[in-house]
């Protein structure tokens, strides 16, 4: 089996390994040059055991053939140390400068001062090795000579080894250099996706802290109005009704999502606790509250600050009674919740801060991102919100 044969035979080996050398967990410019040498030396001490085997095998065919098979191994082994000492060097070069594998043009130029360095080299080193075995190695000028007498294919055939080992290294390195760019990339991109998310985690936290309090003024301000009535029971009745709402509020506060019903259940406890200050002023109409609806998540205290607003551009802006108006409905694919109260000319007593349809439309926002939307506008006299979010039902 000649060189050449044993070289593509292998070269796949090599590859690979070389590779997997520079894919390590830690950096291969940090890699030590001991242990690469020592990883180099193997895989060509495998490749010299099966050209040997290949010659030891083609030598057996001849009845004069007496040379033991670890002789033929040794003369592979140490025809070729001098590219494994190239191979060493060529990738402690490429991964101490990785920049030399960043364009065509250096990966060329380097090449070619490879394969002028080392092809005389390793026709010299063929000839010392020749002259040696014949016992007539007596200096240098006999060295450069024996050189020079290498035929044209021999002289090919060194070329072709050195290009062999220096194209493979390079091909390892720069696979293994992409390798770790691309893990380094994906690193960067899950770094940032984990920051994100924790940002928005964040301002979930500071909306929902925000929201809380904010729920729990106004529904202080209906108990103190029922103080200022100087109904005892119906204030004590009140206060009951503020203790569900906020042991409500502080559970499902903790919560990315709640059901529809327990939402449902929530509103009427508000309606209540609303129902005893407004007394039969207060109407309130909900329709589409089927199963289906119910069964549904949305973010939650997200009905609530609708209600509030409608109450607060209503029943706050004149004396006559309400006309609220709560519609749900739902497809295979998404929910919609229509709240609507008349438009009013008369600026409200209780304005409040402007906070709650904002907060539902950030909370919105960052539960379903531009899969959900707010919409709010005047229609036939009547103030409208419309959201429209994605179906999120739970899991069995």
């Amino acid at each position: 089996m000649t060189k050449a044969a044993a070289c593509q035979k292998n070269a796949p080996l090599a590859l690979v390994y070389f590779a997997s050398m520079s894919t390590a967990p830690n950096p291969p410019a940090q890699a030590p040059l001991f242990k690469a040498f020592l990883a180099i030396v193997a895989i060509w001490t495998l490749l010299c055991a099966i050209g040997a085997a290949g010659d030891h095998n083609d030598g057996l065919q001849r009845a004069d053939y007496a040379r033991p098979y670890a002789q033929t191994f040794w003369l592979w082994w140490r025809e070729h140390l001098l590219l494994m000492a190239m191979s060493t060097g060529c990738y402690a070069l490429f991964t101490s400068r990785p920049a030399l594998l960043g364009s065509v043009p250096r990966i060329l130029g380097v090449y070619l001062l490879i394969a002028a360095v080392f092809t005389p080299l390793d026709l010299v080193y063929g000839g010392m090795l020749a002259l040696l075995d014949r016992g007539q190695l007596t200096g240098v000028p006999a060295v450069l000579d024996a050189a020079l007498a290498r035929s044209g294919f021999g002289q090919f055939m060194a070329l072709m080894w050195v290009s062999f080992t220096c194209i493979t290294i390079i091909a390892a390195c720069s696979w293994g250099e992409g390798r770790l760019r691309e893990r380094a990339w994906m690193q960067s991109q899950s770094d940032n996706l984990a920051l994100r998310l924790e940002l928005e985690q964040q301002r979930l936290l500071a909306l929902r802290g925000q929201l809380e309090p904010h729920f729990l003024f106004n529904a202080l301000n209906a108990i103190s109005a029922l103080v200022r009535c100087d109904d005892k029971r119906v204030a004590l009745d009140g206060i009951n009704h503020l203790s569900a709402l906020l042991r409500y509020a502080l559970e499902a506060g903790a919560r990315d999502h709640v059901s529809v019903r327990e939402e449902r259940q929530f509103l009427d406890d508000y309606l209540a606790l609303q129902r005893l200050r407004y007394g039969t002023r207060l109407n309130v109409r909900i329709d589409g509250d089927s199963e289906s609806v119910l069964g549904a998540d949305i973010p939650p205290l997200l009905l609530q600050p609708l209600i509030e607003n409608a109450l607060r551009h209503d029943l706050d802006c004149h004396d006559r009674p309400s006309d609220i108006r709560v519609v749900f409905a739902a497809d295979a694919d998404s929910l919609a919740i229509h709240v609507s109260n008349p438009a009013s000319d008369v600026r409200s007593a209780n304005p409040g801060l402007g906070l709650g349809l904002r907060h539902v439309r950030e909370r919105l926002h960052l539960a379903y991102g531009d899969s959900a939307v707010l919409q709010i506008g005047l229609h036939d006299g009547r103030f409208v919100v419309d959201i429209h979010m994605p179906l999120h039902t739970p899991e069995p």
